[in-house]
């Protein structure tokens, strides 16, 4: 299948059984719909890449900083495989256009849903895995899970930092403000914009407040990075 194809040469690596990605982008909403059988979508192959996902994620963190305890090292990793930073590693790949949804699934915004969006991720390299053993899939995770690290870290965290730098670094206070809320509650969207004093410095939009608000802060800290680099340059 075409689609097939180009996302091979997006993630470099051809597969020898295609039926593998096939079902690795099959949502439990399109076997249903299609009555393909329980075992057709990817659910199986997103439990099997999690597995495969924590252990890479594990040594690679185990060997980056030698100096953490157990504790620290845990936390970092819930960081980097959990639900919104997958879904954020997908961006790149421009995952949602490959995905085999239901016709509601799909009317309902599920191309860009977090869960989904993580869910096909961890499938995709439980297919690597049975198709082309760990090596590939632990090439894969490295490119695009595990790649520009600090990067990501600084999504995930994008509140928690962007909090601490408006403390430490400006006299106005850091707020969220609700520009909109769109939708039908079972597909809302959320468009927040984040302010230091007056000024606007980042929008974000997501299906919960929360995640919009992760967004313009995320976009803020983009935006400050800017400003300093600029000042810099000068």
């Amino acid at each position: 299948m075409k689609f097939q194809k180009e996302f091979e040469k997006k993630i470099g690596y051809h597969f020898q059984n295609a039926k593998l990605l096939t079902q690795a982008f099959t949502h439990s909403s399109y076997a249903n719909e299609r009555h393909l059988g329980k075992q057709a979508d990817n659910e199986r192959l997103e439990f099997l890449g999690d597995a495969v996902l924590e252990i890479v994620t594990s040594e690679f963190l185990f060997h980056r900083y030698p100096d953490y305890p157990e504790g620290e090292l845990t936390r970092l990793r819930a960081s980097m495989v959990c639900e919104p930073t997958l879904a954020f590693c997908t961006r790149e790949l421009e995952l949602g256009n490959y995905l085999l949804l239901g016709k509601g699934e799909d009317q309902t915004g599920g191309r860009n849903r977090k869960s989904i969006l993580s869910d096909a991720l961890e499938a995709v390299i439980g297919a690597i895995y049975l198709d082309g053993g760990f090596a590939n899939a632990k090439e894969f995770i490295y490119q695009f899970v595990l790649n520009d690290i600090e990067h990501k870290q600084l999504f995930f965290d994008s509140k928690t930092i962007l909090q601490e730098v408006v403390q430490g670094s400006y006299e106005e206070e850091l707020s969220y403000h609700l520009l909109s809320e769109e939708g039908p509650d079972h597909n809302k969207k959320f468009i927040v914009e984040a302010k230091i004093g007056e000024k606007v410095y980042g929008q974000g939009c997501g299906r919960t407040k929360k995640s919009a608000e992760q967004e313009a802060a995320y976009e803020t800290l983009l935006q400050l990075k800017k400003q300093k680099d600029k000042i810099l340059e000068e």
